[in-house]
């Protein structure tokens, strides 16, 4: 196969070499500035350059100012939630609904009775107080 490949290789070589005007006609041709051909990639090129600078601008001017304003967002929102928190009775004072904590067996991590995500700043479950 790489006999095959190189055999054929050498052989396109010895026609463009055998034949000086071909070879200088064809290269004229695919040099010159004045090629459809040649037009059209430029064309290509300008307008991805064009479309790069465009986005490179909105990602910097666009994007960026947006993330700082979510970011600041998410700063108060999450503020004024533990705001509000802190107005709240406290976890043991509170009323515990039937539908809240439903446990119909115990987990097999802990002591049962607390979820693969609890937390003991949030949530709260007494198994003798429900309404």
């Amino acid at each position: 196969m790489v006999f095959q490949r190189q055999l054929l290789r050498a052989t396109a070589q010895l026609r463009a070499a055998n034949n000086p005007v071909l070879r200088s006609a064809l290269q004229r041709r695919f040099a010159s500035t004045e090629n459809a051909f040649i037009k059209e990639r430029q064309a290509v090129k300008d307008h991805a350059a064009a479309t790069t600078e465009l986005w490179r601008k909105i990602s910097i001017y666009g994007v960026i100012p947006c993330l700082v304003l979510a970011g600041v967002n998410a700063y108060t929102l999450w503020n004024q939630h533990w705001e509000h928190w802190s107005h709240m009775p406290p976890l043991e004072e509170r009323v515990e609904y039937p539908f809240q904590n439903i446990r119909t067996k115990n987990y097999p991590w802990g002591n049962g009775d607390k979820t693969l995500f609890w937390n003991d700043s949030v949530n709260y479950h007494n198994k003798d107080k429900t309404t």
